[in-house]
């Protein structure tokens, strides 16, 4: 048998997910994360795995690894030393920013510092201008002493960031020649390679950024790479991207700005595989890991696609899974502010010492030691009983807790748990009411090692109706992983009117760019009837500041997706703009400022997965424990293990589904049923306890 393993860093544990080739069957595996070095949790927990359930390392034909380290390292600013060379004119661009504040009612809080200091910002003689046109030609005499002065200056990585370079990059091109040239070691990112787009600020921003990473995922993807290729020597190694398609390792070390939301955007596309076995094209995805949780919104069968973020404080100008972070997880600590009120992250015991209840050290309470002291966890440990939990640990780092408020111990851990929920509640909000779409026309989808245990409250306080348990929830973003394309975009920026008579301009470049995805689907050696392109146009009526995506895809591999004439595209802005702002206007000209191709290259793709034997019956609990769910005492609740049940099982709330991965909550009154494809679907009861 072949398999293809999927691997995600998470905060607590490394999750893999296997899957056979030939027949769908699938392989789970936890591993607990290492954070000094993710990539010795992968190593070891794939030796593991593989002993573990029997899986040939030679037979491994691929692993796609989603990851943190880029993120981590913005957060902890560990990055690389980076130097800057920019046009004359405009070494403190990076300072000046957008002139915004972080929060607008604040005047204490600051945009974080630059990532480069002022003595390592470099000018150069040059000047392109909006049309492209070389106003001041490079000076290379004067451009050599600026690289001599980056090497004095001791930086790993350099960042060249042009005026207009995304119009003309030839300066920018030649700079990046001498440096290398100069400085082979030096890490080098150049702004037009990097994100070829307009605004300068995010472009100069998410370049720098690029460059601050490369020292750290280069040591780290070299690591990986040597180790992997020593363990199974047919796998390559493929890095996920935050636009939720895979790359290979060369490319991730020279964008590892790219991966900046690997992890999250990977469960997205898993979420995506699961709703499509359910028939959900309408989803709200709630994963709540060990330090964070990730909610996204899910229409048809489309998590969307935004391009304009933030990581860790800095502006990034680069398409990503359309993904909001709360600091949310089972390892958030529960503290108590200056203004004596009970709050619930974002600081989280992660997974060393991790919360009391894990034994290595920890004493603050943590959203876990909640959960073990309501009984909704077992005390027989996570992951299969390979990681122990302490009751008693649980309970005594809550205690303290119950005594300032004042309430029972349990009391106490069920009010930490309202408030891990009204913070997931508020990140939902965010992507739905706040975009006016209303969150009770979706399904709730909860994975992560603690979404499903959270899930039931979350979707009462929203008036969701029903949840969805994927099969493996806890290891969702590994699956993602391997049901993943290759994925590459290109683009250019401009100002092209959508009228008939500029039409002509649009169409020349969409060839050149056609072309350049056909050149990266030979470089790749992607077949010809695994190549799919898909054209989007970032619009805007002329006078606004901010533009929308128009995609368009004919679903034919191989075949350029390109709408009939300016007619089409603007008709599609207005329905889109419609569908945003809701109104549109015929009347005002649309301009386009980006024109991007994406390309998408299938990879091998799995078989499906063999359906379990089905049955009508009511499903056998394995024994029952004391569990407090929103009420003032206990309820005695079965305890149900995900392994004996199978398609077509009913069983109504209270109940603990128990899993190697994770648990699920089912309230009192909600109805689960396992569907088809052994996913758990959950009717939520209403308030007077009818199932809707």
């Amino acid at each position: 048998m072949n398999w293809f393993v999927g691997v995600d860093v998470g905060g607590t544990f490394t999750d893999f997910f296997a899957a056979s080739v030939a027949d769908g069957t699938l392989r789970y595996f936890k591993h607990p994360s290492t954070p000094h070095n993710p990539g010795e949790a992968i190593v070891s927990g794939l030796t593991e795995m593989c002993a573990a359930l029997g899986i040939d390392p030679a037979e491994i034909l691929r692993v796609c690894h989603g990851t943190t380290v880029a993120t981590n390292a913005l957060i902890q600013r560990r990055g690389g030393s980076v130097a800057m060379i920019t046009t004359a004119g405009f070494r403190d661009l990076l300072e000046i920013g957008r002139q915004t504040r972080p929060h607008m009612f604040s005047l204490q809080a600051d945009q974080p510092a630059p990532l480069v200091p002022r003595e390592r910002r470099f000018e150069v003689i040059e000047r392109i201008d909006a049309q492209g046109e070389a106003v001041v030609a490079l000076d290379e005499e004067h451009a050599a002493g600026v690289i001599e002065a980056v090497e004095e200056s001791g930086a790993g990585a350099c960042a060249v960031c042009g005026l207009f370079a995304f119009v003309n990059d030839a300066h920018e091109r030649r700079i990046g020649e001498m440096l290398r040239d100069r400085l082979p070691g030096l890490h080098v990112s150049l702004s037009s390679e990097v994100r070829r787009e307009f605004r300068e600020f995010e472009r100069f921003s998410t370049t720098v950024l690029n460059a601050y990473l490369q020292p750290v995922m280069c040591d780290y993807l070299d690591f990986l790479q040597s180790r992997i290729a020593e363990l199974a020597p047919r796998a390559p190694v493929r890095i996920y991207q935050s636009s939720g398609g895979l790359m290979s390792v060369d490319t991730a070390k020279a964008f590892p700005i790219r991966t900046a939301l690997s992890g999250p955007a990977a469960g997205a596309v898993g979420a995506v595989h699961t709703a499509r076995q359910v028939g959900r094209p309408k989803v709200v995805t709630l994963d709540m890991g060990g330090t964070s949780a990730d909610v996204a919104l899910i229409r048809d069968y489309d998590a969307g696609i935004s391009t304009d973020r933030d990581v860790a404080g800095f502006p990034v100008r680069l398409p990503m899974v359309d993904i909001n972070t709360v600091g949310a997880g089972g390892g958030s600590i529960a503290w108590f502010d200056k203004d004596g009120l009970l709050k619930v992250g974002p600081a989280s015991a992660g997974a060393d010492p991790g919360p009391a209840c894990y034994g290595k050290g920890g004493s603050d309470a943590a959203v876990t030691d909640a959960n073990l002291a309501l009984g909704r966890l077992s005390p027989g440990g996570l992951i299969g009983g390979r990681m122990e939990l302490d009751t008693v640990a649980a309970r005594t780092a809550i205690a303290p807790i119950a005594d300032a408020l004042g309430f029972s111990l349990e009391k106490a851990a069920q009010g930490i748990l309202g408030i891990v929920v009204a913070n997931m509640v508020r990140a939902i909000r965010a992507i739905s009411v706040e975009r006016g779409l209303d969150p009770r026309d979706y399904a709730l989808m909860a994975f992560g090692g603690a979404g499903p245990l959270h899930a039931a409250e979350v979707a009462r306080v929203l008036g969701m109706n029903e949840i969805i348990i994927p099969v493996a929830p806890g290891i969702l973003c590994a699956q993602g992983l391997i049901v993943s394309d290759l994925r590459e975009e290109f683009v250019r920026s401009g100002r092209f009117p959508a009228t008939s008579e500029h039409y002509a301009e649009i169409e020349r470049l969409l060839e050149e760019l056609v072309a350049a995805a056909q050149s990266w689907f030979d470089n790749e050696d992607v077949a010809e009837p695994d190549r799919r392109l898909s054209i989007a146009f970032d619009a805007r009526y002329v006078g606004q500041n901010f533009e929308l995506p128009i995609i368009f895809t004919d679903g034919e591999r191989g075949k350029v997706p390109a709408p009939d004439g300016a007619g089409a595209v603007t008709a599609a802005f207005h329905d889109v703009h419609e569908r945003f702002y809701g109104f549109h206007s015929v009347q005002e000209p649309v301009e386009i400022v980006n024109i991007r191709v994406i390309a998408s290259g299938r990879l091998a793709r799995l078989a499906d997965c063999v359906e379990g034997k089905a049955s009508d019956g009511e499903a056998t609990a394995t024994g029952s424990r004391a569990v407090w769910f929103d009420g003032d005492h206990p309820v005695d609740t079965p305890i149900y293990d995900r392994d004996t049940l199978v398609a077509g099982m009913t069983l109504t709330g209270p109940a603990i589904v128990e899993q190697l991965d994770t648990t699920t909550v089912v309230f009192p009154g909600d109805r689960l049923t396992v569907d088809p494809s052994m996913n758990l679907v959950i009717a939520v009861a209403s308030k007077e306890g009818q199932v809707q």
